[in-house]
């Protein structure tokens, strides 16, 4: 129980129709069902105590607390009024939507006040006695009390009668213009008018609950109200909404603005659904929806008046009178605007902005028709020429929105009669898809620009799903009002022409056999991807030339039928390599022009450039034959100085002729110095002599790894020349030549030296068991060469290395041409203390007796056996081939190395099949003695370990 003291009474004059109460009231909060409070003094001055339960007998109460005096000698009478519902000041944010005020009335004398019956409000009659002062009590059904009004009986009244008369005139004219536009629409199909219609019944229905029509009609209560309040609020904003996007035509071809408002109606449907959980909510988000609708129709209204859209210009009067309606509306809730009137007002001026979209709505329905009208006669003399032409009609009704066309159309294109007279956006369904676009610009055109002609081919597809051409031309009618009516013209089928001009063009841009690009397609799109990329940094478009190798040799052996089957498969097996974004052409007779815009960076270019080499290398299998093809690839990377197409070509050229000369089935990389380079062999020759005195020759060390732990076994020496204007050259590159001119002793005799003295070193840095090893490899002339064990023994005096870890390479092929002299070679080094090491075991034609009495302490298997890219039978017998060479090397004492390796699931076959060494790019390139020694520091304290290589 709570108690409260005495307010300030308020008095009473005869005078006065109506008093605002609600500055004078106190209120309260009990936690109990009781409030005691001290009385307004008298005329007696006595304060009394008086104490008042809550009817509803709940633990919590909210009261409000007031006084009234009668100073007159009269007795009078007043009405107290509290309304349920006011649109001025129910708020933005969470609005007041009404509901019961006052639950029951107490006076501290006297009698109780008399509740009246009223629709709208708590309203109860009190008499107060001459020179009486009543302090009243009020039990609240909630926290908030809006509204509570003093009242002269007779003036209430008056008042109620002459808003009942407004509200009835109001509502019988949104009632009649709600059903006059759904009449319109039931004449008039066009879109426009369900919307108008669904508009005005919306209006009809808001201004029903703001008038408590429909509570005394459906006997709805407050709270019910609440809901129905909040629920009309987000229906009205919805149908202004979609009016909008129907007057406008928006809906037709704008897809992004049909998803905006089809998202925005879904959110409004939403609000309904909250409405039933929390009114107030629902209401405040409708009302920030409808002045956003408000807002962005204006400019969406001014923008299209802005580009001719003559329905944009006359609705702008009428949109702008409905912002000054939503700020007005806006202010009032708000409470800025305060005036009794202001809400009736509001709900008139809304049914008058209605009437004036009825108005234009109604401008549109019947103009234009006396446009069409008086012009029979011309009309048949037209249908009859258009007959005897053997053309196809095509007809679109803008107002309603439907196409029509002859059947034969259809028939065409074996589709169901009246399969095609639908709305403009259903031709969307059978059009080509690279052709929607452009049948959407072109009726936008004509709608916009109210003149003009169609004459345009688009592709329609068939129910078998291949695509007929047709010419659509046609021009637009006009109606009185300057709007587009219909637009009316012929079909014509023109797949035949189409396809003989396409084929005509196909034949001036693509090769004839493979249907690739051409050479002057290729230098076409070669200067787009260039203008691209100094308009974007970002685009890096890599030029490949790809020729095949020897390609004469094999048309001249297989017949030109099969060589041009061979450049189709090779043609097919590139384009599967292939992106959309890039383009591969054939350029002339075997070699192909490849622009990739696929990849930018210069490791995945070099990558799919090796996918490219190796894709080409499998065999074509032509009957009971296999063919094998290789090809040499020029390259040229993005981001150089080129400035013109053919100087790009010519230097993918030139790289791609650099790795033809040395020997094909590379990939060259464009330097620039390529451009500047001696092409003949005798100037070649002549650098070569002079590299070893000039300290250009180099040797790089490509790890071997043990397979059981990854540890590093040894390494494999590698001769690099660091020409002057060429830059660093593999051995493959120069070996050839030297081998030729007989260099390949001095060359051979400098890798065994350079080898020895590394290998000692590490062997001192590191020592592990068993020791390091060095391969070195060993040419032809150097095994012929007597010299050669003497040059052996003075590289093993002067550079101590463990005995055997210096392993000589020599190929299976070398052995075999002079077994018997080979044997006798091979012995006297292994007596010196090398080790032997037999390189491609298998690719040769080895004698098992032979093999026997080579002193060979290990050999290579050839990455031909390491890589499953066999097929067939073929892929089915190498497990078995492999396995054999293994066991058969460990029958004789030998260890097995396999190189070549590039993935994992590589290294772990070989070593499922017993392989003891591996070396490959999966392991590491070959590297620098700087860099191979770095590899060795973290296990320089612990000489009983490993390190691994990887």
């Amino acid at each position: 129980m709570r108690s409260a003291g005495a307010v300030e009474a308020v008095a009473v004059r005869l005078d006065a129709k109506v008093t605002d109460l609600l500055p004078a009231v106190e209120h309260y909060n009990t936690e109990t069902d009781r409030l005691q409070i001290s009385t307004v003094p008298g005329t007696d001055g006595i304060v009394r105590r008086i104490e008042v339960r809550a009817s509803d007998g709940e633990a919590k109460a909210h009261w409000v607390v007031f006084a009234l005096s009668n100073n007159t000698d009269e007795q009078v009478d007043r009405l107290i009024v509290a309304p349920f519902y006011r649109m001025v000041g129910s708020g933005l944010f969470w609005p007041d939507l009404g509901n019961r005020r006052i639950l029951n009335l107490t006076p501290s004398q006297g009698f109780k006040p008399e509740r009246q019956s009223a629709p709208d409000a708590d309203v109860f009659l009190v008499t107060l006695d001459p020179g009486s002062t009543v302090t009243f009590v009020a039990e609240l059904t909630g926290e908030k009390l809006p509204q509570l009004y003093l009242w002269e009986p007779d003036a209430f009244k008056d008042k109620v009668n002459s808003f009942t008369l407004y509200h009835g005139i109001v509502i019988g004219i949104a009632g009649l213009l709600a059903l006059f536009l759904t009449i319109l629409f039931v004449v008039k199909g066009s879109v426009m008018f369900p919307a108008a219609a669904a508009l005005a019944w919306a209006v009809l229905g808001y201004i029903g609950l703001d008038f408590s029509f429909w509570s005394k009609v459906f006997g709805l209560s407050p709270i019910a109200e609440q809901f129905w309040r909040a629920a009309g609020e987000a229906v009205l904003t919805a149908t202004l909404l979609v009016f909008l996007f129907a007057y406008l035509n928006l809906n037709r071809w704008h897809v992004r603005y049909v998803h905006v408002a089809a998202g925005w109606l879904v959110f409004l449907a939403a609000l309904v659904v909250v409405a039933l959980l929390d009114a107030p909510v629902a209401a405040g988000i409708a009302r920030l929806s409808l002045f956003a609708v408000a807002v962005a129709g204006l400019g969406v209204v001014i923008w299209l008046s802005q580009h001719g859209y003559d329905r944009a210009v006359l609705i702008i009067p009428t949109w702008l009178l409905l912002l000054a309606w939503v700020v007005m509306a806006g202010l009032t809730v708000e409470a800025v605007v305060t005036n009794d009137l202001v809400a009736p007002a509001l709900s008139g001026g809304l049914v008058l902005i209605v009437m004036l979209i009825g108005f234009t709505v109604m401008q549109h329905a019947f103009a234009g028709l006396g446009a069409v009208q008086g012009s029979t006669s011309d009309l048949e003399r037209r249908a009859l020429a258009l007959a005897g032409s053997g053309h196809l009609v095509w007809d679109w009704d803008v107002d309603s929105d439907r196409i029509y066309t002859s059947p034969e159309v259809e028939d065409a294109l074996g589709l169901k009669r009246r399969s095609l007279e639908t709305e403009a956006a259903g031709w969307l369904e059978v059009l080509h898809p690279a052709d929607r676009d452009r049948f959407r610009a072109t009726l936008d055109g004509i709608i916009d620009q109210r003149r003009g002609r169609i004459d345009q081919d688009f592709r329609l597809r068939a129910i078998d799903g291949h695509y007929l051409t047709f010419n659509l031309r046609a021009r637009p009618v006009v109606g009185a009002d300057g709007e587009v009516v219909r637009c009316i013209g012929t079909l014509v089928d023109v797949t035949g022409e189409r396809i003989a001009a396409e084929r005509l063009l196909h034949d001036a841009v693509r090769d004839n056999l493979t249907g690739l690009p051409n050479r002057e397609l290729f230098l076409d799109r070669l200067d787009q991807a260039l203008t691209f990329t100094r308009i974007d940094d970002t685009l890096k478009p890599t030029v490949m030339v790809i020729d095949l190798d020897r390609f004469k040799q094999v048309n001249v052996s297989v017949g030109m039928a099969m060589a041009d089957s061979i450049l189709l498969t090779v043609a097919r097996r590139m384009m599967r390599l292939l992106k959309p974004q890039d383009t591969l052409a054939r350029i002339s007779g075997d070699q192909f022009g490849l622009i990739l815009m696929s990849e930018r960076d210069p490791e995945r270019i070099t990558t799919f450039a090796d996918t490219l080499r190796r894709s080409l290398r499998a065999p074509i299998t032509f009957a009971d034959r296999e063919v094998f093809i290789t090809a040499s690839i020029g390259l040229v990377l993005s981001g150089g100085d080129q400035a013109k197409r053919t100087d790009v070509l010519k230097d993918a050229e030139l790289a791609m002729y650099f790795a033809k000369r040395i020997g094909g089935d590379r990939i060259e990389v464009f330097r620039p110095a390529m451009r500047q380079q001696k092409t003949d062999r005798v100037a070649l020759e002549d650098d070569l002599r002079h590299a070893l005195e000039r300290d250009e020759i180099l040797v790089r060390y490509q790890p071997i790894v043990r397979l059981d732990d990854r540890a590093i076994g040894g390494f494999e020496a590698f001769l690099r020349w660091r020409h002057p204007t060429l830059g660093e050259l593999p051995a493959a590159e120069f070996l050839p030549l030297a081998e030729e001119t007989g260099l390949i002793l001095d060359l051979g005799l400098f890798a065994l030296e350079k080898a020895a003295r590394q290998l000692g070193q590490w062997q001192r840095l590191v020592r592990v068991d068993p020791p390091l090893f060095m391969h070195v490899n060993v040419s032809s002339r150097q095994l012929l060469r007597h010299d050669l064990i003497q040059d052996l023994k003075a590289v093993l005096a002067r550079n101590v290395v463990a005995a055997g870890s210096l392993k000589l390479e020599i190929t299976e092929a070398l052995v075999m041409e002079n077994p018997e002299y080979a044997a006798v070679m091979l012995a006297r080094m292994r007596e010196l203390g090398a080790g032997l090491c037999l390189d491609d075991f298998g690719t040769g034609q080895s004698a098992l007796a032979y093999l026997q009495r080579f002193p060979f302490d290990s050999i290579k298997i050839d990455q031909r056996f390491v890589r499953d890219s066999a097929k067939g039978p073929a892929r089915a017998a190498r497990p078995i081939i492999v396995g054999s060479i293994i066991d058969l090397a460990h029958h004789l004492g030998m260890d097995v190395v396999a190189e070549g390796l590039e993935r994992e699931e590589e290294a772990g076959e070989m070593s499922h099949f017993g392989a003891e060494y591996a070396q490959g790019i999966l392991f590491g390139e070959p590297l620098t003695a700087d860099e191979c020694r770095a590899l060795f520091e973290p296990v320089r304290s612990e000489p009983r370990r490993r390190r691994t290589a990887v």
